[in-house]
């Protein structure tokens, strides 16, 4: 099996990126080998969607990474308005030049470049890149008959809520799930469950949408809170708790959450059918609910 996953296509090297106030082709960009983020993995990045040229919940995203920035002790080197300024021109750069219909841009600020040691020295400019590249949605089929996911335990760090660069551990988890043919692997810490390696993770059970809480062992996706807009919108009931790896398997519906996979439903886990009666193994009426008030919120909310 080959996974069908949901992604991105290979970014492009003639395509325009920022680095440390200057714009240049992607071929072009260069950093220094003592970065901090090449030597540590020591900064962090956001990933924020733009539908037909527009970005989605900005403000939102523009809100973890200055959360991230503060755990990390760096100091956020732009204003909103100048984020704001650079994704808007990368992306018409590439709708330009590419025609793409919706983009990714991806954000990133190290500490800097500094000599090698541990300590976080004080003070250094922060390097920061952005680029663009093409997003590609979940295909019909996916909506139609859901996706495939594999169970592992979660054996990242405990700061999983630092959208950090730092990602061996996103990169070993997402390869459990490629290596059986799955899209995403669903992780459980101490017995409950934490995320995916690249997504969150929603159960559904008696109508009601829960997910794992927020706190320092889970990364609050932009999709937590646009997920509970949705459910008071639509009469559903939203809680964030702990939820035990046997609520996951008796799950009337399990979600999958990204900017990428929008909402996605997982329709067979570990090789079993997800789901009880008619709806076994098949997308289920919360997730309908769901990735329809989801496209509303596109339509009205980007900017």
């Amino acid at each position: 099996m080959t996974p069908a996953a949901a992604g991105n296509a290979p970014l492009l090297p003639d395509t325009l990126c920022y680095l440390n106030g200057e714009y240049a082709l992607l071929r072009d960009a260069k950093v220094s080998v003592l970065d901090r983020g090449f030597i540590f993995g020591d900064g962090v990045y956001e990933v924020l969607p733009a539908y037909g040229g527009k970005l989605f919940r900005f403000e939102q995203h523009m809100a973890r990474l200055e959360r991230s920035l503060a755990e990390l002790r760096i100091r956020n080197p732009l204003t909103r308005e100048e984020w704001l300024a650079i994704a808007r021109r990368l992306v018409a750069s590439l709708q330009d030049s590419k025609g793409f219909a919706h983009q990714l841009i991806y954000l990133q600020v190290t500490r800097g470049v500094a000599v090698r040691d541990h300590v976080m020295p004080p003070d250094l400019a922060p390097t920061v890149f952005v680029m663009a590249g093409e997003m590609k949605l979940a295909t019909a089929a996916q909506r139609e008959h859901g996706v495939a996911c594999v169970t592992a335990d979660d054996f990242r760090w405990q700061k999983a809520h630092i959208k950090s660069t730092s990602l061996l551990g996103a990169v070993f988890s997402r390869q459990i799930s490629a290596d059986a043919g799955a899209i995403e692997t669903v992780m459980f810490r101490n017995g409950f469950l934490s995320e995916a390696a690249a997504s969150n993770v929603w159960v559904v059970k008696g109508g009601a949408v829960l997910g794992p809480p927020r706190d320092h062992l889970v990364l609050e996706g932009i999709r937590f809170g646009l997920i509970e807009d949705i459910c008071r919108e639509q009469g559903l009931r939203f809680e964030l708790r702990r939820i035990s790896r046997a609520e996951v398997l008796a799950a009337d519906e399990l979600l999958l959450s990204s900017a990428t996979k929008e909402v996605l439903p997982i329709t067979t886990l570990d090789g079993t059918p997800v789901g009880h009666g008619t709806q076994r193994g098949l997308p289920g009426p919360v997730y309908a609910r769901l990735y329809a008030g989801y496209q509303q919120a596109v339509a009205a909310q980007s900017i």
